[in-house]
């Protein structure tokens, strides 16, 4: 969408006149802001107002609703199908002059017994919604059994994964439960127990030793159980068993263990590399299956493989007709993350980069700099990098929300959630649940007699 949205305002004349077309084609017809999906689990934040709804801010492309089935490259030719999920439709061929690949990622599972019955995923408005759902009924069901087996495992919460998106939705969704038990005459925090896993020695490897190890401490203070250097071997019958030898019962299973490229695009025929990224010059332009940049293709975000600190010799590469000369990347070189603030950093210099060829003049590289990542950890609380150091505690959850809050890329929807926010501060926390939602035909259901 951010690169959709820079040509739009770069081509303007000639998207009025006719000369050119942006075609957008995206299975869901909304961008979701996934920073701020912790708040949305949490109740902090609308789930309508961390989507923006693509036609609004692009009126001036063509946006199909459809999923890619297939790019022939060679060809210039995509296929699409624009059967509602769940569904397969006649696949439509489409043509295309210039081609930008921007599918982002998936969530990387692991082949883990019990994952794929049990475990909720955390990378959409409706998993955050669900999960939030899941939990306040995981308080109604332990307040309401006998069953003192069933109530441990009901109040019982693992998140596999200890990156920014894991680490915030723990943290937010212990500080909500912490405050729902609070309408519960037998429920109290200390009943509830909240596990993280991580398979390295540490959290939030994005961040500095500093700040990761002070996130560490207040998540241990807020008696947040965290195992470093542990993984998740089985989760059969809502058992969970660790590589550290303890097993024991949760009914909650949240993995947030990394991501990997969208399998579209093993349905091209760009080049790809060992972690199935589309390998890209520092100017985001695709290299082709020859060695040589191509011309006419452009990646960017989690699915392109874009080095992190592009060689002097890339900054020569000027123009369309100059482009072969460009220098390719060696395999090993180090890359970007797959987060959001390159993803939209790439985007906008994508856009300016492919009008820069259209026009012949010079491009220019991706030079990524040191980036001020934060997260909330709670009403009040968060940590957050800053070019001087690092900030912790409610300066750092005011800034969290104050940098997210300029990078959501919609007037409208900023100032939904800043009215939502200020509002929250005004009055108590809503924590109602309306897991029925999930499954609006079940009453309707219900009123059939039985054959």
């Amino acid at each position: 969408m951010s690169a959709a949205l820079r040509l739009q305002q770069l081509l303007k004349p000639q998207l009025g006149s006719g000369r050119a077309e942006i075609t957008v084609v995206e299975p869901q017809p909304y961008l979701t802001y996934h920073p701020l999906l912790a708040e949305v689990a949490a109740g902090s934040i609308d789930p309508r107002h961390v989507v923006v709804p693509l036609r609004r801010v692009l009126p001036d492309c063509r946006v199909l609703t459809a999923r890619i089935t297939r790019i022939e490259h060679a060809a210039r030719r995509a296929w699409i199908d624009t059967a509602p999920r769940g569904e397969r439709g006649t696949p439509t061929e489409i043509a295309y002059d210039l081609l930008v690949v921007a599918p982002g990622s998936v969530s990387r599972t692991a082949p883990v017994p019990g994952l794929a019955e049990h475990g909720l995923g955390f990378a959409t408005v409706g998993a955050a919604v669900g999960l939030r759902n899941h939990v306040l009924e995981q308080l109604d069901l332990a307040s309401s059994t006998r069953d003192p087996a069933l109530r441990q495992a009901a109040l019982t919460f693992v998140f596999v994964g200890a990156g920014y998106a894991g680490v915030g939705a723990l943290a937010e969704l212990e500080d909500m439960a912490r405050y729902a038990v609070k309408g519960y005459h037998n429920l109290a925090p200390e009943d509830l127990r909240w596990v993280l896993v991580e398979a390295t020695d540490r959290i939030l490897p994005e961040e500095s030793l500093d700040l990761a190890a002070h996130t560490l401490a207040e998540l241990r203070d807020r008696s947040v159980d965290v195992r470093l250097g542990t993984t998740l071997e089985s989760a059969v019958d809502r058992v969970m068993s660790l590589s550290d030898g303890s097993r024991f019962a949760a009914r909650t299973l949240v993995w947030t263990a990394g991501v990997r490229p969208a399998p579209l695009l093993r349905d091209t025929d760009l080049p790809l590399d060992a972690a199935g990224r589309v390998r890209c010059l520092p100017t985001l332009q695709i290299i082709g299956p020859d060695g040589e940049p191509l011309s006419d293709a452009w990646a960017a975000g989690d699915c392109a493989a874009v080095p992190a600190a592009p060689a002097p010799s890339t900054s020569s590469v000027s123009s369309a007709s100059s482009v072969s000369s460009a220098t390719v990347p060696p395999v090993d070189v180090e890359l970007c993350a797959p987060n959001a603030l390159h993803a939209l950093a790439q985007a906008r210099l994508l856009a300016e980069n492919l009008v820069a060829v259209l026009a012949g003049r010079p491009q220019r590289p991706y030079r990524p700099e040191r980036q001020d990542c934060s997260t909330s950890l709670g009403i009040g609380r968060g940590v957050a990098h800053t070019k001087r150091g690092h900030l912790t505690g409610r300066r750092a959850w005011w800034l969290h929300r104050a940098r997210h809050l300029q990078r959501l890329p919609s007037l409208d929807r900023r100032v939904r959630i800043l009215t939502g926010w200020f509002l929250g501060g005004l009055f108590s926390r809503e924590v109602v649940s309306l897991g029925s939602v999930e499954h609006p035909r079940s009453e309707f259901e219900a009123g059939f007699p039985e054959r």
